[in-house]
């Protein structure tokens, strides 16, 4: 039995892609569809029986979960934790998963999970990474590496490449947005070269429809910034960026990058 904590968009994309049905279970705190996959009332039920966990929340969320379902795991079970957290919140929730019998690996997704789903990146690390890549390849995923035997370090790798790629996406709205409203959008985009427009519409649509995760997200960015010594200015900028697209609820962003850039600028102060 696999035991997903979480059922949006990359729990249930795993399930359906890997075709899981009713080997898996899941519990979610949001009214949610569950497909083909056992749907929990309970986070206990859903970790109690099962041998294989993958915690798939909010960032916000993460640690608080594993320590709450460290009371109900089977002793041995594996507890993959795909979480977006900083190593310190890894570590965190590894004490509580290992305090209780478990089996903790500290799983970084590196790349939306859709479309590649199954074939996505996972990086683990952790003294149970080397079994829980075999458990892993088991239920399906195909592109599954190991970094280090640390808890924390697959964490570093996600959090560190995200102060990049978050951030330029924060960078791409805050720029379009000024060159919109001062006319020079098409000049600008010429500037950057080919292909930029495309990737900025597409930066803008992750932003509009992840954005509130992804906030929360780029907070253990900055902690984990933080915790190296390094201040972590421009990601905090990023946080802000990140969150105010995400709060204007477009959850079906229009096609396009002018008709998103209009709307965005309705919406925003």
């Amino acid at each position: 039995m696999i035991s997903l904590i979480g059922f949006g968009e990359a729990g249930s994309g795993f399930a359906a892609a890997a075709g899981w049905g009713s080997a898996a279970c899941a519990f979610d705190i949001r009214s949610v569809d569950y497909g083909g996959v056992a749907g929990c009332g309970k986070l206990a039920d859903a970790v109690g029986a099962a041998p294989l966990v993958l915690s798939l929340v909010t960032a916000d969320a993460a640690v608080e979960v594993a320590i709450e379902a460290a009371q109900h795991l089977l002793p041995g079970a594996f507890f993959f934790d795909m979480n977006s957290v900083s190593p310190n919140s890894k570590r965190t929730a590894a004490s509580a998963i290992e305090a209780a019998g478990g089996k903790y690996v500290d799983t970084a997704i590196m790349a939306p999970v859709k479309p590649q789903l199954m074939s996505v990146p996972l990086l683990l690390a952790g003294a149970q990474a080397a079994d829980g890549s075999e458990a892993l390849t088991r239920m399906g995923f195909q592109n599954v590496r190991i970094v280090g035997d640390d808890v924390g370090r697959a964490s570093a790798i996600k959090m560190l490449r995200s102060v990049m790629y978050k951030g330029v996406e924060a960078l791409t709205a805050e720029c379009l947005i000024a060159c919109e409203r001062a006319g020079v959008t098409d000049e600008v985009l010429a500037s950057f070269g080919k292909d930029w427009s495309e990737n900025a519409d597409y930066r803008l649509d992750r932003m509009l429809v992840h954005g509130l995760r992804r906030a929360a997200e780029m907070k253990e960015s900055a902690a984990t910034l933080e915790s190296l010594g390094v201040s972590p200015k421009l990601t905090e900028g990023t946080v802000v960026w990140q969150h105010m697209l995400g709060a204007l609820s477009l959850d079906r962003p229009p096609a396009g990058l002018k008709e998103k850039l209009a709307q965005i600028i309705e919406k925003i102060p």
